[in-house]
């Protein structure tokens, strides 16, 4: 059977779903291991999230992995990730990054274990602790899986949960198709090759921008500005039509210029399947480019299967996972 060290690697499960003229019937599932628990499995598949009950789980075993990324492709990611989400208020623990921002979103309150954290790690994980603890809030760890799969068994032990699995997912930038001179910032506005309304990008966002982005995120506090605004080369990107804006992005370019981040995309209720998320996208995207960047990321909880749909349907595809481990309360 699997072992919390089977974390964040592919595995081969076989589950019994039923009997038929007194034979068991089974059925194998593939994936990568984000969870383990005494009762659950979940694994990470190409058609979405699956959660095993134990007693359904026949075998299971760790397979030889799909090709993945190089341990310091996923560094790399998450610290241009990280650069394109600054918390306002920072610490380091060795290579380790610290993050606060008043509770704004789990990424800008979490600790980021990549590297050395510069002791030992139930030392690392107490430091850390303390460290939310002095500014009030619950210290959460975001692990990237497998990078993080150590960390992960250390916050097991201590008995820490599990938010939802989240998929860090990228495209080249030349694969997202923009026109050339898309989403150039202060240029007017330019309309999809699909006929789609015009995408506008600008330095700050406006205050439709922040109304939209305030109803999904509840509300923008001082620190959330900060993480929205703070980073070098930012876009807001808005579609509007009649002049509502109906659908709204957010890109950064970050690590050494290579990545375009793509964030807080939203299309308002009654403006969805009209293609104007991917108009927003590919705004974004042709800005990217126009700064030199080559690739595009962007993060998604598993369980959001329609934007999982959408992001796939221009191309992206699953770099690595995460997990946000939440400590216990005291």
């Amino acid at each position: 059977m699997l072992r919390q060290q089977d974390v964040g690697h592919r595995i081969v499960v076989r589950r019994i779903v039923g009997i038929r003229e007194g034979r068991t019937l089974f059925s194998d599932a593939l994936g990568e291991l984000v969870e383990l628990s005494e009762t659950h499995i979940t694994l990470s598949t190409d058609a979405g999230p699956l959660r095993v009950p134990v007693a359904e789980v026949h075998r299971a075993k760790r397979v030889p992995p799909a090709r993945r990324p190089t341990a310091a492709a996923v560094v790399a990611l998450e610290l241009a990730a990280d650069e394109a989400w600054p918390a306002p208020v920072r610490g380091r623990l060795g290579d380790w990054r610290l993050r606060w921002a008043d509770g704004w979103t789990g990424r800008a309150n979490s600790a980021l274990p990549v590297g050395d954290p510069d002791r030992p790690l139930p030392a690392a994980l107490d430091a850390v602790q303390r460290w939310y603890a002095e500014r009030g809030g619950t210290a959460l760890v975001n692990t990237p899986l497998p990078l993080a799969a150590p960390v992960g068994a250390e916050l097991d032990a201590r008995g820490w949960t599990a938010r939802p699995p989240v998929l860090v997912q990228t495209v080249p930038l030349r694969a997202l198709a923009a026109p050339p001179d898309a989403g150039l910032a202060d240029t007017p506005p330019l309309a999809g090759p699909d006929g789609t309304p015009p995408v506008t990008l600008g330095g700050a966002p406006t205050d439709d921008w922040l109304a939209i982005s305030a109803s999904r995120k509840g509300g923008l506090p001082d620190a959330a500005r900060h993480v929205l605004t703070a980073v070098e080369r930012v876009r807001f990107a808005e579609l509007r039509v009649d002049g509502r804006v109906l659908a709204i992005g957010r890109g950064t370019v970050t690590g050494e210029g290579r990545w375009l981040g793509v964030s807080l995309l939203e299309v308002l209720p009654e403006a969805r399947r009209r293609g104007f998320a991917a108009a927003v996208v590919r705004a974004l995207a042709g800005w990217g480019a126009a700064e030199g960047a080559g690739h595009a990321f962007l993060q998604v909880e598993q369980s959001n299967t329609g934007a999982v749909a959408l992001y796939r349907r221009l191309g992206f595809t699953t770099h690595h996972t995460y997990l946000t481990r939440v400590a216990p309360a005291a």
